[in-house]
């Protein structure tokens, strides 16, 4: 549950509201000069209706400077972004050759693997070197490495599962096995802000799909009982299997999954459990396991659990694990394993290196060091912006803390003004989140220094009060001032 303060909600609303009428008027006129000037294409269907690219035309376009902004360095802690310019009204930009030093709030990087390491990258080197950048075939033909065997068994041993099957891609990871796992006949109840990868793996799978309150077990619950009593669609024949999806940090919120509780409802139903831990895996945890090690929960009570590694391990791809028997019908049945070229043995060796360390089997403490440094960033960076005014989402641990925004007016402001004084954000809309709910969503690695956070802060309070985004002004005595406020689910 977000809320919202009842003023800005109603600015929020007005400013959309004001922007879709005049976007009206301008598409209507549009028309008529189209109509008025012909066109060879008489006959032939639009390929973009109105209505589809509406918001891409009267708003992305406009602020789509502070998007995919190119970078020519690693993303470290701090990195080179390339200027653009336009000179269409921001339709196109068009790189410079100039470039600004800028501090990174917005990279996965959260242990700083990304950048070039003293133990993973000559080992990296060392096998671009023996096996070349790609292997240039599927897993199933002759796309299967020793290195990728020894990353499945390292994948496996670490997460405390059986088994493990790497991809080379984290969203096909999601996409590509849920319609393996699951098929006509069967549920998946699925978390409400659940990430795209998933949404379109369930939509995909043919399963009939629920969704449940965010991270509310009694929700799930609720949904689970109306389910089970009513069966199938149609015939009302009980459910083939039932899959519930939860994710251990939600990209979007911050949030710690709430995963004892659901994993103690599926027990009570007999429905498997589905852990997507791409921002939690390696990033929290004692050990860096993820959120079943943090919450105290046993892998073996959790079905399918998935992970990628474009976070914490600094390369690319993702990982399912689970029973050996699971992990050996996805090998012969999922197209992702089957079709897709394989992960490229660099990365591979990455994700292996970075696990020794995180383990120590590099034979120093960095890895206990990095993990307890992104623990003490993520706390500190997110009680200071508390403190300052700023509404901030997630939880405690969690790397991720999204800095709430709302009016689309304030998106290009808080970007804009964030890069002219040397720090690089991510700011988020729709369609990757609500309507009303845009926001900036900050990144904290183990990467960065106390200085860092500070210029950061510094920096971000100024944009703060410039831009009007402290919706919790401090008063004295106060940690927070909370007024009247609207809920939106």
């Amino acid at each position: 549950m977000i809320t919202i303060p009842y003023l800005t909600a109603l600015t929020t609303y007005f400013s959309y509201g004001l922007l879709f009428v005049f976007g009206q008027f301008r598409d209507f006129f549009r028309k008529i000069i189209d109509w008025w000037k012909g066109s060879n294409l008489h006959g032939y269907a639009p390929i973009c209706l109105g209505l589809e690219d509406f918001y891409t035309r009267r708003l992305y376009h406009r602020i789509q400077d502070c998007f995919g902004r190119p970078i020519s360095s690693a993303p470290d802690a701090w990195f080179d972004v390339v200027e653009r310019v336009s000179n269409d009204n921001n339709k196109t930009l068009k790189r410079t050759t100039k470039i600004s030093r800028c501090l990174n709030l917005g990279s996965y990087n959260y242990l700083g693997f990304a950048a070039a390491d003293e133990y993973c990258t000559p080992r990296v080197i060392e096998a671009l070197k023996r096996f070349s950048p790609s292997t240039c075939s599927p897993r199933a033909d002759g796309g299967t490495t020793t290195i990728h065997t020894e990353l499945e068994e390292s994948i496996a041993n670490f997460i405390g599962k059986p088994a493990a099957i790497v991809f080379g891609m984290g969203y096909v990871t999601n996409s590509a096995i849920l319609p393996v796992l699951i098929g006509k006949g069967g549920l998946i109840i699925s978390d409400s802000l659940n990430h795209n990868s998933i949404v379109n793996g369930a939509r995909g799978s043919g399963a009939t799909v629920r969704v449940f309150q965010h991270n509310t077990p009694s929700h799930l619950e609720k949904v689970l009982r109306e389910q089970i009593v009513d069966g199938q669609p149609r015939t009302h024949r009980p459910w083939k299997k039932i899959i519930v999806v939860v994710e251990g940090i939600y990209s979007m919120e911050g949030e710690l999954c709430k995963l004892p509780e659901i994993v103690a409802i599926c027990k009570k139903y007999k429905a498997c459990v589905y852990l997507d831990e791409a921002h939690s895996i390696g990033a929290v945890g004692k050990t860096g396991r993820g959120v079943c090690e943090l919450l105290g929960v046993d892998t073996a009570d959790v079905d399918i659990m998935m992970g990628t590694f474009t976070k914490s391990f600094g390369s690319c791809g993702g990982y399912i694990a689970g029973s050996k028997e699971l992990i050996q019908y996805l090998k012969y049945s999922c197209p992702a394993h089957l079709y897709a070229t394989s992960i490229s043995p660099p990365a591979a060796e990455q994700i292996i290196s970075s696990i020794r360390v995180i383990l120590g089997k590099d034979g120093s403490s960095r890895g206990a060091r990095k993990l307890a440094q992104i623990r003490e960033n993520s706390n500190f960076f997110r009680s200071e912006l508390q403190k300052m005014g700023f509404e901030v989402l997630g939880d405690n641990d969690s790397p991720v803390m999204p800095i709430m925004l709302y009016n689309p007016a304030k998106i290009p402001a808080f970007s804009r003004e964030c890069l002219k004084q040397n720090v690089a954000v991510v700011t988020v809309a729709f369609p990757a989140t609500p309507l009303l709910l845009a926001r900036a969503r900050i990144c904290i690695s183990a990467s960065h220094t106390r200085e860092d956070m500070l210029k950061a802060l510094e920096v971000i309070s100024r944009v703060g009060d410039l831009v009007g985004i402290k919706y919790f002004p401090v008063e004295p005595n106060k940690q927070h001032h909370q007024g009247d406020r609207a809920k939106l689910e």
